[in-house]
């Protein structure tokens, strides 16, 4: 299973929110249903899945804004994928919390 960071960032808006295209992206990941697990922060998103299907969710998402009007997109990705064990969010964040105590 693999975990990718994506920030999609619209340009040429006509406003200084975007969270009308944060939106729309949300529902291309709900779209998914159980093929993915998803965590939207302020800042991105986070997604777990397998990567052949992660690779099809980012194109979805990079191409969500161009379906709303935009013009220029640019999307920022992060792959972590960790082959000699099963690796999820959930994992990776009880593995620094192990370390806190």
């Amino acid at each position: 299973m693999a975990i990718i960071d994506i920030t999609v960032i619209p340009i040429g808006t006509e406003t200084p929110s975007v969270s009308k295209y944060v939106a729309g992206i949300q529902r291309v990941l709900e779209s998914y249903g159980e093929k993915i697990n998803y965590e939207l922060t302020p800042m991105n998103t986070i997604v777990e899945g397998e990567l052949e299907v992660l690779l099809q969710v980012i194109k979805d998402m990079h191409e969500a804004p161009f379906a709303q009007g935009i013009e220029r997109v640019a999307t920022n990705i992060r792959i972590d994928d960790r082959r000699d064990k099963p690796s999820t969010m959930k994992s990776k964040l009880e593995s620094v919390r192990a370390q806190m105590k």
